[in-house]
C-alpha cells in the first residue's frame, strides 16, 4: 500500500507540473544534451525524381561539306585545249572558245597574233593595251609603232612575206587587263599552255621577250631589267630578254641598251 500510494502521488505531481508547463507556454520536451541553435544543418540528399528524366542526347555537329569533286582547273583545260591543236589555226579557235579566263569578259577582241609565222624570229609581248584591243592585233599602238621602226632597223618587218627578213609577234594574254594593269600570276599560269603550244606550232629559231609578263611565262622569274641583253633558253631555243617598247618610251635613254640587244639579234640570227 505505501509504495502504490508513492507512485500515484509522484504521478499526480508530474501531472500536475506538466499542466503548469503547458499553462506558461511550454510547446516542446528538451532533450538532456544542450542544443546548439546556431550550428547549421547538415545537407540533406536530393530527393530522387519519382520517374527518371530522358537523358539530354547531345546535338550531332552538322556534316562539313563534302569537296567539290568537280571543280574546273583553268590551266587543266587549257593545257587540254592546246594539246589538242594540231595548227595555228586550231590554237587561235581553241583560245578562242577559252572562257576561263575573266580578262576575257571585258575585252572586245582575242588579239592572237601577227606577222609571218614562217619568220625565224618569234617576239613574245605581254598583254594587249587599248590599240590592240580595239583593232584584234598586237603591238599597234605606240609602243608597236615604235617595235616596227626598232626591227626594221636590222632589216626585219612582220608584213614581210619573207621568212628571213620578217618577224612573228603575240603576247602571253590574249585579253587586255582593265585598265593595262599586269596580268596576274594565276592568269599567266593559265596562258602558258597556250603560249608552250604557239611557240612550238611556229617553231622559231630565236624567241625574244619583252617585259616581265613573258620572262616570268617562259622562265618563272621577273627582274627584266637584270635579264635584258642576256642570252638564256626557252622552249629549247636561245631567248633573249628585252625592255618592252612601253618603257623605252618613257625612259628614252635606255633606247642606247635596246639597240645593242637588237644588234645581238642580228647576229644571233646570222650565225
Amino acid at each position: 500500500m505505501g509504495i502504490a500510494s508513492d507512485i500515484a502521488g509522484d504521478w499526480d505531481a508530474a501531472l500536475a507540473a506538466l499542466a503548469w508547463q503547458l499553462d506558461a507556454g511550454v510547446d516542446e520536451v528538451l532533450s538532456d544534451s544542450p542544443v546548439n541553435r546556431y550550428d547549421l544543418p547538415e545537407a540533406q540528399p536530393a530527393p530522387r525524381p519519382s520517374a527518371a528524366a530522358p537523358a539530354v542526347q547531345p546535338r550531332a555537329a552538322a556534316p562539313a561539306p563534302e569537296p567539290v569533286r568537280n571543280a574546273i582547273d583553268p590551266v587543266a583545260v587549257a593545257t587540254a585545249a592546246a594539246s589538242a591543236a594540231r595548227s595555228l589555226e586550231d590554237l587561235r579557235e581553241a583560245v578562242s572558245a577559252f572562257d576561263l579566263c575573266e580578262l576575257k569578259k571585258g575585252a572586245r577582241n582575242t588579239v592572237f597574233s601577227d606577222g609571218n609565222p614562217a619568220a625565224r624570229l618569234l617576239i613574245l609581248g605581254e598583254a594587249p593595251g587599248r590599240d590592240e584591243d580595239i583593232e584584234g592585233r598586237p603591238f599597234v599602238g605606240r609602243a608597236g609603232q615604235l617595235l616596227d621602226r626598232m626591227f626594221g632597223a636590222i632589216g626585219l618587218s612582220r608584213q614581210s612575206p619573207d621568212a628571213e627578213a620578217a618577224f612573228y609577234i603575240t603576247n602571253v594574254m590574249f585579253w587586255r587587263p582593265p585598265g593595262n594593269r599586269d596580268p596576274e600570276p594565276a592568269e599567266i599560269a593559265m596562258m602558258k599552255p597556250f603560249v608552250l603550244r604557239h611557240i612550238e606550232l611556229v617553231d622559231p629559231q630565236v624567241i625574244v621577250v619583252m617585259g616581265n609578263t613573258p620572262l616570268s611565262c617562259l622562265t618563272g622569274h621577273r627582274g627584266i631589267l637584270r635579264a635584258r641583253g642576256n642570252w638564256t633558253e626557252a622552249v629549247g631555243r636561245p631567248m633573249l630578254p628585252m625592255t618592252h617598247p612601253a618603257y623605252l618610251l618613257r625612259n628614252p635613254a635606255a633606247k642606247r641598251e635596246a639597240w645593242a640587244d637588237l644588234l645581238a639579234i642580228r647576229e644571233r640570227l646570222r650565225g
